[in-house]
């Protein structure tokens, strides 16, 4: 397969750190581009991938050499570059969450499908194998009948100046640590959950959210408690809880290539650790997106589905 030819809008940290190394190490997708409203960072970071550097995101757009974009942006900006990369017939991978309303969510999949283009919201951590094993142990009844799912994400204070305290960028909880539980929670118990309450919560000097909490429903009673924040000791986690027993995973949704997942299985007879081998979600999802753009796979529905529950919760709040 022809790798893709992709090019990163803005310079980020987080696609200094994993997404340009990831691209940089699949077969599949050759970074040929930088784009930055800043020239010296453009070329700084261009450079250090034998790469373009172009003076703005729009220079990328115009480019008949570009085939892919990246939006590593602040989510506030998302739509507007996922938007346009589409109409300048881009494929894209963009950060989540791909807009902040699920109606735009929504307009932007018709946008790429209606332009037969494959469009990526970037949630690393479904790619990881040891959600589909947890999945299959949970159906195979290890835990008896599934009674309550429950997740979090949580992170410790960052700095004052960090994005995701400024609410003109789409900062806060919700928006970027919130989309984990949520996304895992439609993972684990499917489509048709709704928001039955949500509460939020900002620190003395903080300008968005930097606490929360949802409780999701299934049609059949079946319930999810979620938990995440911007201010608090750090947790990644998720557990399904049966009649018989817990299944947790731990370090859920953000494991580093080289760690060797363990899923704990406590049942009445005692704890069962069950090691599975270490992936690295980054090349996982690069390898997938590269896959979409080559074959034409349409957008995958759990996009929109997580787009309406975080409106949902964001208006109950």
């Amino acid at each position: 397969m022809e790798p893709v030819r992709i090019a990163v809008l803005g310079t980020a940290d987080f696609a200094r750190r994993r997404m340009l190394p990831g691209f940089a190490a699949s077969a599949l997708t050759t970074v040929i581009a930088v784009a930055s409203r800043d020239k010296d960072k453009a070329k700084s970071l261009a450079r250090e991938y034998g790469c373009r550097a172009m003076h703005g995101y729009a220079a990328a757009l115009a480019d008949d050499e570009v085939e892919a974009v990246y939006v590593p942006l602040p989510a506030a900006l998302h739509a507007e570059w996922v938007r346009a990369a589409l109409l300048a017939g881009k494929h894209v991978l963009a950060e989540k969450p791909l807009a902040m309303k699920r109606d735009e969510t929504a307009e932007l999949l018709a946008l790429a499908g209606s332009q037969g283009l494959a469009l990526v919201e970037n949630v690393l951590f479904v790619h990881h194998v040891q959600h589909a094993q947890a999945r299959k142990l949970v159906e195979s009844g290890a835990i008896g009948r599934l009674q309550h799912f429950e997740a979090a994400f949580a992170v410790p204070r960052l700095s004052p100046t960090d994005i995701r305290y400024r609410p003109a960028l789409g900062g806060g909880a919700l928006w970027d640590t919130g989309v984990y539980p949520v996304r895992a929670a439609l993972l684990a118990l499917g489509h048709e959950l709704r928001v039955v309450g949500a509460t939020a919560a900002r620190g003395p000097q903080d300008e968005v959210d930097t606490a929360g909490t949802a409780l999701l429903s299934t049609p059949d009673g079946l319930s999810a408690q979620l938990v995440y924040g911007l201010d608090h000791a750090y947790r990644n986690v998720y557990t399904f809880w049966g009649s018989t027993g817990r299944l947790t995973v731990p370090r859920a949704f953000t494991p580093p290539s080289g760690h060797t997942p363990v899923l704990r299985l406590e049942r009445r007879g005692g704890v069962e650790e069950i090691t599975l081998r270490p992936v690295d979600q980054v090349s996982a999802a690069v390898d997938a997106f590269a896959v979409a753009v080559r074959t034409g796979l349409a957008p995958h529905e759990d996009m929109l589905c997580q787009a309406g529950l975080l409106d949902e919760i964001q208006r109950r709040v």
